[in-house]
């Protein structure tokens, strides 16, 4: 049903959100380029922003071209294995920024509490044995939760009230018996969810108090630049998932996942490459010599 409700304000929805669409692909693929013309950032935590940056522009390629197609055409159909596609890379890219966002943390910790190992810990077969599993976990908990939606009947309203195929707005109009489907699905957010947040938030800790340790305050002030980024991505991101999915189906309201679900399925990837270039020395010097800008400002 997408944005439907609203036909005078249509126009606008389809330019706003081919904006931020143009934004998220632009800003992610500068910063993947960036990261991979510059040797000063083949570093553990820039290879994983590029993958991060990867991910949340196949996420917004996943959901935003459909919204558009139907904004444009007002043909609000999906073929049942379109859906049932777009559903699973919808939950394996969202489980992957979950699980990856994670590991940010345990580099960010490595670090700044255990400089001196650093290079040891974060070497780069550990850093691609990490990603690797990431992919493989997310996958894995994604691909059962697809079949099992595969075999529902529908056999009440096939009008979604959502924009674009999610878990539980297909939950609302199954016929069938969904309770082994969402213990499966409180598995997952809480592996994909609670854990990796529990992760983020014992490495924050250990990092906030080695920040407090450091006598200098310029030395403070790097640390919390460095690390107030990643923070930021992951209170918009986990912040709008929680608000969505750490409930009932029976309590789901359409208006404020659609809301929610905006939020994190395309205000946040368009962010993140701005959070992460505006607040960094680093990426804006990469930045600026991969557009050129440095070599004119010399001139």
């Amino acid at each position: 049903m997408g944005f439907s409700e609203y036909p005078e304000q249509q126009p606008l929805l389809f330019g706003t959100f081919l904006g931020m669409h143009l934004v998220t692909v632009l800003g992610n693929l500068l910063t993947i380029l960036a990261i991979c013309s510059d040797p000063r950032l083949h570093t553990p935590m820039y290879f994983f922003l590029a993958n991060l940056s990867f991910i949340d522009t196949c996420f917004s390629c996943t959901i935003v071209p459909k919204v558009l197609v139907n904004i444009q055409t007002q043909h609000h159909t999906i073929s049942r294995t379109g859906c049932l596609l777009q559903m699973y890379f919808f939950m394996a890219l969202t489980l992957l920024d979950d699980f990856l966002l994670a590991v940010m943390a345990y580099d960010r910790y490595v670090a700044i509490c255990l400089p001196l190992h650093y290079t040891t810990v974060m070497n780069a077969q550990r850093c691609l044995l990490l990603v690797t599993v990431c992919w493989l976990c997310s996958h894995l908990l994604a691909f059962p939760l697809t079949v099992l939606m595969s075999h529902f009947s529908f056999c009440a309203s096939r009008s979604i009230p959502h924009f674009f195929c999610d878990l539980l707005p297909l939950l609302t109009l199954t016929c069938s018996d969904t309770h082994i489907f969402q213990i499966m699905m409180f598995t997952n957010s809480t592996l994909s969810g609670v854990v990796p947040l529990g992760c983020i938030l014992v490495s924050y800790v250990h990092i906030m108090r080695t920040i407090l340790r450091i006598p200098s305050a310029g030395g403070k002030h790097r640390v919390f630049s460095t690390c107030g980024s990643h923070l930021t991505v992951v209170t918009l991101y986990f912040g709008t998932l929680f608000l969505v999915y750490f409930q009932p189906s029976s309590s789901y309201s359409a208006d404020t996942g659609m809301v929610a679900s905006v939020a994190y399925t395309m205000v946040t990837p368009m962010l993140n490459p701005f959070i992460y270039s505006l607040r960094n020395r680093d990426m804006k010097g990469a930045l600026r010599r991969l557009l050129g800008w440095g070599s004119w400002s010399a001139q």
